[in-house]
């Protein structure tokens, strides 16, 4: 026999064999399954159909299920993984000391390390702008936005650190799937939420809970208002959509209360009725232009009122006024009492601030205050707040 004829007859012979073990074993598999299935003395209970099955095919449950579904098939390719990366020194003695590495016979080290970072943001546009919040870029080398399974680098377009809200923009894409705003002010306790984001770097996770409350002021520095929701949100989720059960952007999420870092049902977004006049003016400007009346303000406590000979507790108080403001070029004071801003009542320093923040720069708001025993109307022109 020729060397090339034995060499393909003992190929032929090998194909053979294993063709035989493979008939074999897939035979062998399958009487096995057969057995478990049909014979085994402590499985084939189990195989038994549950009761419950079918039984709550036409009610609400299945109904509520399959919107839960639509929703997630809706935007399982409009909300994107976000990872970011910059360089920062490295600050310890013995790296960025010579004499202290020779001394203690350290090898030359790096002086700087990468810091990486994850969030979760959603197209606004099919052309490829990117809402997510401003902690999850701010001061960032490298933005990346992953979407549909390729990654491209983001250029971040504007940022706004008050309400905590960043504009992103890739290029290179077309016919990407837009999410679609809601309107936050109809939110109301007990709404469903549903969360997706990217907790702790899982894709596309999908959570769900209700609305817990609306119009929180008192979660950040700057009195904005959140919703707060139960849904499950953790590191990572910042910048993804909360979304209602009509399949509506209503928030962008933006952190959680935790005494872990872990979810404890407490988290909060940023209205999108708010994010969208950030939205606009991030993209107009690369920042928001903000107003601004130039005065330190107060509620009136016992002390204040004490001092102030106010019988009642009405309006907010000025405790401090900015050199060359609105407020110093309209003849405002140290001590005036605010009840009133463009006829509505003042009760809290909140209320004055959402008003300042709703007229645009150039506008005027009038302020109805008590000075002494006087009551007096004053005109006060909003300016832009100069940048820090």
């Amino acid at each position: 026999m020729k060397a090339q004829e034995y060499f393909t007859f003992h190929i032929k012979k090998n194909h053979v064999k294993i063709l035989g073990y493979l008939i074999i074993t897939i035979f062998s598999v399958s009487i096995l399954f057969y057995c478990v299935k049909e014979n085994s003395s402590f499985l084939k209970e189990v195989y038994a159909e549950s009761p419950l099955k079918d039984k709550h095919k036409n009610t609400s449950v299945y109904e509520l299920q399959e919107a839960f579904h639509d929703v997630y098939e809706l935007y399982k390719d409009s909300v994107v993984f976000i990872s970011t990366e910059k360089t920062v020194r490295i600050e310890n003695p013995f790296y960025n000391d010579p004499f202290l590495r020779k001394f203690f016979n350290i090898p030359d080290l790096p002086e700087t390390q990468k810091q990486r970072g994850l969030g979760t943001g959603f197209v606004i546009s099919s052309d490829g702008y990117i809402c997510t919040n401003h902690h999850v870029v701010a001061g960032m080398d490298v933005v990346k936005v992953k979407i549909n399974g390729n990654e491209y680098k983001a250029k971040i377009v504007g940022s706004d650190k008050f309400v905590d809200i960043a504009l992103l923009k890739i290029d290179g894409v077309k016919d990407l799937k837009p999410v679609h705003f809601g309107d936050s002010d109809k939110v109301k306790v007990g709404d469903w939420a549903i969360a997706i984001g990217n907790p702790f770097g899982l894709d596309r996770t999908f959570t769900v809970g209700i609305i817990s409350a609306v119009a929180r002021k008192d979660v950040d520095q700057m009195g904005n208002s959140h919703i707060q929701t139960d849904a499950s949100i953790n590191p990572g989720n910042s910048g993804g959509p909360l979304i209602n059960i009509d399949g509506e952007v209503i928030g962008v999420n933006r952190m959680i209360y935790s005494q872990t870092g872990g979810n404890l049902g407490i988290g909060f977004a940023i209205p999108i009725n708010t994010a969208k006049a950030v939205l606009e003016q991030l993209k107009k400007y690369g920042r928001v232009k903000r107003g601004y009346i130039g005065i330190q303000i107060a509620p009136i406590t016992e002390e204040i009122a004490a001092e102030l000979k106010i019988k009642d507790k009405k309006g907010i108080v000025i405790i401090g006024i900015v050199e060359d403001s609105p407020a110093e070029k309209a003849g405002l004071r140290i001590g005036d009492v605010i009840v009133e801003a463009n006829g509505k009542e003042i009760n809290e320093p909140d209320d004055l601030i959402q008003i300042v923040n709703e007229t645009p720069i150039g506008k005027g708001i009038q302020l109805k205050i008590h000075r002494g025993k006087s009551t007096l109307n004053i005109l006060v022109i909003i300016q832009e707040r100069p940048q820090e």
